[in-house]
């Protein structure tokens, strides 16, 4: 796939589930158990022992049907290397110029964090496809986003912290253009307890919000 059909997918879900786990084993039996539940995007941390093989083992498995990116890189050699082994996009909780580079040089789409208005700008005119707004939840979630969004319409904002099913439909709302979903979906207790099956359904349930939140439109739109 392109890096336009990528960011596409990305864009169209609307949600990007962030992965973190103690082993590879776990990170693979997170992403069958939200791949049943209707999210093709993965997002496979760095703090995942051994990830860029995890990634490159959900790239070789599942091809296009999951969108695997890695999250939680800080250097452009960790972007380089999680690259090769096929991941399509990557996150950052920080701007690093050197990985949006790599990034735009190989072609994959990039979302670099940033919180405040400068770092936002900043991170968009380094390239990001969108720009990951982190921590949202700490800063004011929803209201936050709405804020940026006002003298920022032009750029993809892809809030991280805070996001529940509580809060989904606030944030798609404030105008979100996808959302980075980490415990409240990936449920890490009910899969050590053999019940990923709980994982699968807050899948299904998150998929829903998001549709039902963009066909609402606007609070007042």
């Amino acid at each position: 796939m392109t890096k336009t059909e990528i960011i596409k997918r990305i864009l169209g879900t609307g949600i990007v589930p962030v992965v973190r786990t103690r082993s590879g084993e776990e990170a693979l039996g997170v992403v069958e158990a939200i791949r049943a539940g209707g999210i093709d995007i993965i997002e496979i941390t760095m703090t995942v022992p051994g990830a860029p093989e995890v990634i490159e083992l959900i790239a070789r498995r599942y091809g296009s049907e999951i969108v695997v990116g890695a999250g939680t890189v800080l250097d452009r050699d960790v972007a380089r290397s999680c690259i090769r082994a096929g991941a399509a996009f990557v996150v950052s909780p920080i701007l690093d110029v050197g990985t949006v580079e790599q990034c735009r040089t190989e072609g994959v789409a990039v979302m670099p964090g940033a919180l405040t208005p400068t770092e936002v700008v900043r991170a968009w005119e380094a390239g990001a496809d969108l720009v990951k707004v982190f921590p949202c939840g700490a800063v004011g979630g929803p209201s936050y986003v709405r804020a940026l969004k006002a003298p920022l319409p032009q750029i993809d904002l892809m809030p991280t912290g805070g996001v529940s099913l509580k809060t989904i439909a606030e944030y798609i709302q404030a105008g979100a253009s996808a959302l980075g979903a980490g415990a409240d979906l990936v449920d890490l207790a009910a899969l050590r307890q053999g019940k990923p099956e709980t994982i699968t359904d807050k899948a299904r349930k998150y998929v829903e919000a998001v549709r039902l939140a963009r066909a609402a439109g606007p609070p007042n739109g």
